[in-house]
């Protein structure tokens, strides 16, 4: 059975628009089964976008609706932590993106998966004028023409006070290691 779920952003259900899939096979060819239903075994999961749905206006660094087949990965919120526990760069909105990613990273490694993979990001951020940090950080790591739907939010606060962001993850994973 194909799982057909939506994540949507921006409120409401979307009509079709312009779609992109990542899903592709190790030859480049399409990774859909030869009836269009599913991925080919061998094959990532498909993930699908439309990132600029009819009557919306395009999103700009996220798509409006990812969809794809595979169980889901729930990633808990990433903060600036290395792996001591210690904040990797007190102050500075950047160093924390990037030490956020790099944990979200490892987090989607461990199920075997990679930033190809995620379905939506859920950020959190004590101050919305460190977006521009938190972008640049992501689109490292994020393909921009197949970006996952997104959701940035001023928060009053964090766990700790020399936190500036936290950034969870939904993801669509071929195995489960851990």
């Amino acid at each position: 059975m194909i799982d057909r779920r939506l994540l949507l952003t921006g409120g409401g259900a979307a009509a079709v628009g312009a779609v992109t899939s990542t899903a592709v096979a190790a030859d480049g060819s399409p990774a859909l089964s030869p009836d269009g239903q599913g991925v080919r075994p061998g094959t990532q999961s498909g993930i699908h976008h439309i990132t600029h749905p009819e009557g919306l206006a395009p999103g700009v660094g996220y798509s409006h609706v990812v969809w794809g087949t595979g169980p889901v990965v729930s990633i808990a919120g990433q903060v600036a932590f290395d792996e001591s526990g210690k904040v990797v760069g007190p102050g500075d909105p950047a160093a924390q993106a990037r030490q956020a990613f790099e944990n979200l990273r490892r987090c989607l490694r461990a199920v075997s998966a990679d930033f190809r993979d995620v379905l939506s990001l859920n950020i959190y951020v004590t101050d919305i004028a460190h977006m521009p940090a938190i972008r640049a950080a992501r689109d490292r790591v994020i393909d921009p023409h197949r970006p996952p739907a997104a959701t940035a939010v001023q928060v009053g606060a964090l766990a700790r006070p020399e936190l500036l962001l936290e950034i969870q993850a939904l993801a669509l994973a071929d195995a489960v290691t851990g």
